[in-house]
């Protein structure tokens, strides 16, 4: 077999390394697609217990919140992270494993199965959790280790401005701001190990009236690389009294995003509903998201997706997903 030219060796061997590389790094970038964020993808109190179901039924990529609390058994002192919106706790709510990643396996083990892994991470879990002790903390990591061959990571460097390349799989996990996460999701991994979980950017103390530079002044690094807002940040009066779309408020939402994008951060918006009162209570959808009508966050929505925001959050899941491009 004839021997290649050096310099045609040399240029298909940079372009299998930057193929290699492609598909180790950041992908999607910030900015490169707005996913469907599905709000409070749990039950309350036994009810609403399908709404992880409906969520994936949206089909994929799509981000679920579950959020996490630490319930410990009177009668037992046996303690354990269940799933729930908050106290009373009874130690009957659902687990990540027996609620999330049981309703999920169907569609991860196919995506492995897929040679096409172009849509990967299909699914974003983000994790809200309601308390940071370090047992809690120390249990959910167990839990994903448990499935880590599904889950997006990467390498623990020596120092957190040291971001390293990421190692894509279906999932991608993503946790909040907390420095007591980082102690234990990061800074107790030894250097050389996979990171399973990346947290958000400093922000919640910090005054939403401020220009975008203030209230993102952290690039990211190699365990934060996302940046959580409260809708606040954009219109400042809140969802129910938010009044008419304006051309400044769209220019305040396309400066935050770009602000997050020069970052090399994805950025999340929570939570944009727009229903009838009376659909709130029969839904278990909350007044202080809801901007009084369809027409109303359609309008929101649209914005948010031209801008590129990456993780948008609702809790009308089927509604949000028909304006989002089919893939």
């Amino acid at each position: 077999m004839p021997r290649l030219p050096m310099r045609l060796a040399l240029c298909l061997a940079l372009c299998l390394f930057a193929c290699v590389a492609a598909g180790a790094q950041s992908i999607p970038s910030p900015g490169s697609r707005t996913i469907l964020d599905a709000h409070n993808c749990y039950p309350y109190f036994e009810w609403w217990t399908d709404r992880i179901d409906r969520a994936l039924s949206t089909g994929t990529p799509v981000a679920i919140e579950q959020d996490l609390a630490w319930y410990t058994d009177s009668k037992t002192n046996k303690s354990w992270s269940v799933i729930t919106h908050g106290d009373p706790l009874t130690g009957h709510e659902p687990t990540l494993e027996s609620y999330f990643f049981s309703h999920v396996r169907p569609v991860i083990e196919q995506a492995l199965r897929s040679p096409d892994h172009s849509q990967w991470p299909l699914i974003t879990l983000n994790l809200d959790f309601k308390d940071n002790k370090p047992a809690h903390l120390a249990a959910v990591l167990a839990v994903l280790r448990e499935h880590q061959d599904w889950i997006t990571t990467a390498t623990r460097t020596t120092t957190p401005d040291q971001r390293s390349l990421l190692h894509i799989r279906p999932i991608l996990v993503l946790t909040g701001e907390s420095d007591a996460q980082q102690q234990v999701f990061y800074d107790q991994i030894p250097v050389g190990q996979p990171i399973l979980l990346f947290g958000a950017i400093h922000s919640a103390d910090k005054d939403p009236h401020s220009a975008p530079d203030a209230l993102d002044s952290e690039p990211a690094t190699n365990y934060r690389r996302w940046w959580n807002n409260s809708w606040h940040v954009v219109e400042p009066a809140g969802q129910p009294h938010a009044g008419d779309w304006t051309r400044e408020k769209e220019l305040r939402l396309r400066a935050l995003v770009e602000q997050a994008h020069l970052n090399h951060l994805w950025i999340r918006f929570y939570t944009l509903d727009g229903a009838p009162d009376s659909d709130l209570s029969c839904h278990g959808w909350f007044h202080g998201y809801n901007f009084g009508s369809l027409a109303s966050v359609e309008q929101r929505w649209r914005a948010a997706i031209a801008a590129q925001v990456d993780y948008l959050a609702t809790d009308q899941y089927e509604q949000l997903r028909t304006l989002l491009p089919v893939r």
